[in-house]
């Protein structure tokens, strides 16, 4: 309980400047920590984290407190779902279905294409899911993908993260843009139809096109991950696996769940049980996914003919790798949740709150700053909009979808070292923090822009 009172308490007894000064010092220390000393990552976000607090004027228990609840909310959540992504990209890869999803996607995209094919895939998967689901679901095909077309692993990655987050940030039925739509009483239909059209030129600037300089600025190598039997040396076509049918069935079941579990809340939002119940339980994303790893037994180890004691295996060396990675991504939200709770998204509302730039300028402006300073795009959107509510009553319908879409911008700009997803990426991709900057950090940015500035054009439009 005190812990969430104390966003209420906290700017009556700590000035805005040492909120301000202890965040900064908390980004920079977490940064000199891990590319001067480097230290791990988990280590150096866990000290960030609680000296931030504490700077902050958080009392030690507190900051404690803060940190576990951050730790626990995200792995509870974010955690879980890895744990799940991993398990169904292990099978994935073990079955041979991930093999043939790859090697359908090289035979018939030519290597120009493909970072455009992964852009495309990218964006239908992120439609209906949270950006992290869409990762751990993506990241096999992705490093298989580069593997084997022999494209720089940023040129597949890259259009394919674009893809997922601008969906995430601009598009119904992502959280983020259904609470800025109820908050601002936004027309739904029209924010969707806003939101594809500014998504799709701001995917393909972050996507495909931005994808040439990332290779250049991180050129890694493809991770030793998702190993596959093709991989190893043997024939393909020595073994036997699941048809591209199945296997891309088993890919899109969580997106298939997610997205009727959206249109039916779209639909009839106020109904209970019967189909809808069952709908709003098999869409959540934990039980999606957990479904998918379930079929993916069935299905993947029957067309990859795996025995039980090869699908036992498979599942559980799908966790060790990924233990160092759910560290850090914990110990990101935990970060993120300490700043939240020192009140510094209090302190950044007071400060955009009077000023006179237009109103789809200022939500992108009030987003973007809450953003960066706590690391949640659902806490600078839920943020933004309830600042902008009184002016959004006084805008037109179209204005107001538009500046759904604006705070949507603005809540996945600047991702860094207090976003889950910044550490989520780089572990998943290998690189280090100066490359994770320049790549993944810099299509945020775009996205961001981009959106803002589609936005802006819709406005003399409509």
């Amino acid at each position: 309980m005190l812990v969430g009172a104390l966003p209420q308490m906290l700017p009556l007894a700590v000035s805005d400047a040492r909120l301000i000064t202890s965040a900064l010092a908390g980004f920079a220390v977490i940064i000199i920590l891990i590319t001067w000393l480097k230290l791990n990552p988990f280590l150096a976000l866990t000290i960030g984290a609680l000296g931030v607090g504490l700077a902050a004027g958080l009392a030690p228990t507190d900051a404690v407190d803060s940190f576990a609840k951050g730790f626990g909310s995200t792995m509870g959540s974010v955690g879980v779902l890895i744990g799940l992504g991993a398990m169904f990209g292990k099978l994935l890869a073990d079955s041979g279905g991930a093999d043939q999803i790859v090697d359908t996607l090289v035979d018939r995209a030519s290597p120009r294409m493909l970072p455009w094919t992964m852009a495309l895939v990218g964006a239908v998967i992120g439609l209906p899911m949270f950006f992290e689901i869409g990762l751990v679901l993506l990241m096999p095909v992705i490093i298989l993908v580069a593997r084997r077309s022999g494209l720089p692993l940023m040129k597949i990655a890259i259009p394919t993260l674009a893809g997922l987050s601008a969906m995430h940030g601009l598009v119904p039925p992502h959280p983020g843009p259904l609470v800025a739509i109820s908050t601002l009483g936004a027309n739904l239909g029209l924010t969707l139809a806003f939101g594809v059209i500014v998504a799709i030129p701001t995917v393909i600037v972050a996507g495909p096109l931005f994808s040439g300089l990332a290779a250049k600025w991180a050129p890694v190598p493809v991770p030793d991950m998702f190993v596959t039997r093709e991989d190893e040396g043997e024939d393909p076509a020595a073994g036997p696996r699941p048809s591209f049918p199945a296997a891309l069935l088993c890919v899109l079941l969580p997106v298939i769940l997610m997205m009727a579990k959206a249109l039916t809340d779209v639909i009839a939002p106020d109904a209970e049980g019967g189909i809808k119940g069952l709908l709003d339980f098999v869409g959540t994303p934990t039980i999606a996914l957990l479904l998918a790893v379930v079929v993916g037994i069935l299905v993947l180890g029957a067309g990859g003919k795996m025995n039980r004691k090869a699908i036992a295996e498979s599942l559980e060396s799908s966790l060790p790798p990924i233990a160092g990675i759910l560290l850090i991504v914990g110990a990101g939200g935990a970060f993120k949740q300490v700043l939240i709770d020192t009140g510094i998204g209090d302190v950044i509302s007071r400060f955009v709150t009077g000023s006179g730039i237009s109103v789809l300028l200022l939500g992108w402006v009030v987003a973007v700053l809450v953003r960066v300073a706590t690391g949640s795009a659902t806490v600078a959107t839920v943020t933004a909009a309830g600042i902008m509510t009184p002016v959004a009553a006084t805008l037109p319908a179209p204005e107001v979808a538009l500046l759904v879409l604006a705070i949507g911008s603005g809540s996945v700009f600047l991702s860094h070292v207090n976003d889950a997803g910044f550490w989520l990426v780089k572990q998943y991709l290998g690189t280090d923090i100066p490359q994770t900057f320049k790549t993944w950090t810099m299509l945020e940015c775009l996205i961001s822009v981009c959106g803002l500035v589609g936005v802006l054009l819709l406005n003399l439009v409509v």
